[in-house]
């Protein structure tokens, strides 16, 4: 039988060959963008000069910017659905609903690949995908038929025994996964999942765990295709684009996890880090502010028909708020239908909107110094819109019984566990999914005033002088802190200048006006810790920088997809030949690396001198050929436009 994931990349493969750690480049079917990393994307993509995408399906999604408080988001929006009706996309209207959540409904198929804006397209994986998290410009370029390169990673066997007891959820069986493995444990691995527990677990159950295995680092995380995706796509009046991908064996894999799911209890991820987990038992009798349920985590219509069915007959806590944002127009529909909404509503909770919302600092911002309760994939500090507040990240069933009574608490003090029975038939409404338009050529593209051009694309000088140490950070910095989300931040994606005076402003918010002073006098370099970069594929965090006039990025270790985009845009990712040197540098310390240029043309050792101080570090750089390329004419937008 085989590994899935190895046997799906394997069909794939364009460029290179299949052994763990080399880089391959594979055939993208899928692409799927949202519109705060989307309207970036469809820029790159239109410096391409190419009339059409070139792939089997493109989806533009309109979920993240949909708090419209003055004309930039909708006038992304109208760029968006116009770039979408000429170049051959999908356009899912705001209203429609997350995503991922979409995308598992009405797209995701069985053995194809997806690369997607946004680090939770694994989540396709729960219906048999390599679905992978990248940045916008790669997105971009698979687009237009071109590769997307990766190093083959390791496949880890997730063995799932036993079944989930009562009130005990799929994303418990993720958070005991990041207890075990961590927040980098992921990192150049595929989690793929088998045993006889995953006959126990639906397809939106799947999802919810290959959404948050994106919090491991791992490259995408994987289930069989068998007979429960069947039954999913055939709910979806899908079930003519399945196929069986039947799940692998011990022998099939390089590593194995073992769960089994019958020993597991409710667990919770404490501030600020998905990885933080604890048993919610040590948690209980603290008092709980604000409960959001929701995100592409637990959005689903099974997450939703449980939540409605626990709050059936109940208020919430006079001193907590409660707020419930369904996934898809799909399962909104369907709740209002089958009642119940009106059970949520009845009970206090405020309906959100079908979006992402609250998840990515879009509204519903907690009180100062609140304990909010979330169900979503992240809790990193500030991203709620409240930096005193503090974040955990819950089941759905734990989130209702911190509502309904105000703490933290055994949730099966809410009465017998409510047996889901999922609807034989639903109604598939894909009216706010628009079509391309029959005749492109005449489609205008729509900009508005909030839309920049694109920046030049400098080559690497021959050697890097003068460049002065901007910021020292810690251990597993996120794009969050890098390039914070947020109503106020988040509008301006499509707007490069504006967007850079936020970058690390909740780190130091000197930082912008710093790294543009040294930018005309050598530029700026970052020194990182480990894993540094995880979190959102949001490639502003290397595009703003960028723009900023850092040159290189010095750390312990990078994150994935971050990394990646750092090439993207021209800038160096360095890492120290020995960590301990980390130590040595100090904010402000000049830094020059003399013949940059021919050392990545021939492969060779680069090493940092740092003339403050007068010492060297050797580093190393985990580059292909590609890569260096890449990097020396100055990104992969330059690189592709010269390679056509």
């Amino acid at each position: 039988m085989g590994s899935i994931a190895k046997k799906i990349l394997e069909e794939h493969i364009v460029e290179g060959k299949y052994e763990v750690g080399e880089e391959i480049g594979i055939r993208i079917d899928q692409t799927v963008t949202q519109d705060a990393t989307g309207t970036m994307a469809y820029l790159q993509f239109e410096a391409m000069g190419l009339d059409k995408v070139k792939t089997e399906l493109s989806v533009s999604v309109v979920d993240h910017n949909t708090l419209q408080t003055d004309f930039k988001n909708p006038d992304d929006h109208r760029y968006l659905q116009s770039v979408a009706a000429k170049y051959g996309i999908k356009f899912s209207r705001p209203g429609n609903g997350i995503i991922h959540q979409v995308f598992l409904e009405r797209f995701s198929r069985p053995g194809k690949t997806l690369i997607g804006s946004d680090s939770h397209t694994p989540t396709a994986g729960g219906t048999g995908a390599i679905a992978i998290g990248a940045g916008g410009l790669d997105v971009a370029v698979a687009m237009g038929g071109g590769p997307f390169y990766l190093k083959t990673p390791t496949i880890v066997g997730v063995k799932l025994t036993g079944e989930l007891k009562d009130y005990v959820s799929a994303k418990d069986v993720i958070l005991e996964v990041l207890r075990r493995i961590g927040v980098k444990g992921g990192v150049g691995k595929i989690l793929e999942y088998y045993g006889p527990g995953i006959k126990t677990l639906s397809v939106p159950e799947r999802a919810t765990i290959t959404n948050m295995g994106a919090e491991t680092g791992a490259t995408t995380s994987i289930f069989p295709s068998d007979e429960i995706t069947k039954e999913f796509l055939k709910l979806q009046d899908r079930e003519d684009q399945w196929v069986e991908i039947p799940e692998g064996t011990n022998e099939d894999f390089d590593e194995i996890i073992e769960i089994n799911l019958s020993e597991l209890e409710p667990l919770v991820a404490k501030p600020h880090s998905p990885g933080n987990v604890v048993p919610l038992s040590e948690l209980y009798g603290t008092t709980v502010d604000q409960v959001a349920i929701g995100s592409c985590t637990n959005s689903s219509l099974k997450d939703m028909l449980t939540v409605a069915t626990l709050l059936k007959g109940r208020k919430i806590h006079q001193n907590t708020v409660l707020g419930i944002s369904p996934g898809s127009r799909q399962v909104l529909m369907h709740l209002s239908k089958t009642g119940g909404l009106t059970d949520m509503i009845s009970a206090g909770a405020r309906l959100l909107e079908t979006a992402c919302g609250p998840c990515i600092g879009m509204g519903f911002a907690p009180k100062t110094n609140a304990t909010t309760v979330r169900t979503f994939n992240r809790n990193f500090l500030g991203r709620s819109g409240t930096k005193s507040a503090q974040a955990y990240l819950v089941s759905p069933e734990v989130a209702v019984a911190a509502a309904i009574f105000g703490e933290f608490t055994d949730p099966r003090k809410l009465g017998d566990y409510p047996k889901i029975e999922m609807p034989s038939s639903i109604e598939i409404d894909d009216s706010l999914i628009l079509e391309p338009a029959d005749k492109p050529e005449e489609v205008e593209i729509m900009r508005g005033p909030n839309i920049a051009p694109l920046p030049e694309f400098q080559p690497v000088p021959e050697d890097f002088i003068g460049t002065k140490v901007l910021l020292k950070v810690e251990d597993n910095i996120t794009t969050d802190h890098i390039m914070p989300a947020g109503a106020e931040i988040l509008p301006l994606r499509s707007n490069l200048p504006k967007i850079s005076e936020h970058v690390f402003e909740q780190v130091d918010p000197s930082f912008p006006k710093r790294a543009l002073e040294s930018k005309e006098n050598g530029g700026g370099l970052i020194i990182g810790g480990e894993n540094y970069g995880q979190g959102s594929s949001r490639e502003h965090a290397a595009l703003a920088p960028m723009y900023l006039g850092v040159k290189f990025v010095l750390t312990k270790s990078f994150a994935r997809i971050h990394r990646d985009n750092l090439v993207n845009f021209g800038i160096l990712p360095l890492t120290f030949s020995n960590s301990a040197d980390y130590d040595k540098i100090n904010d402000n310390d000049v830094l020059e690396i003399k013949g940059v240029r021919n050392a990545l043309e021939n492969n060779e050792k680069i090493i940092v001198r740092n003339v403050t101080q007068g010492f060297e570090i050797e580093t190393t750089y985990d580059l292909s050929e590609r890569e260096r390329q890449i990097v020396l004419t100055g990104g992969k937008l330059s690189y592709t436009v010269a390679s056509t």
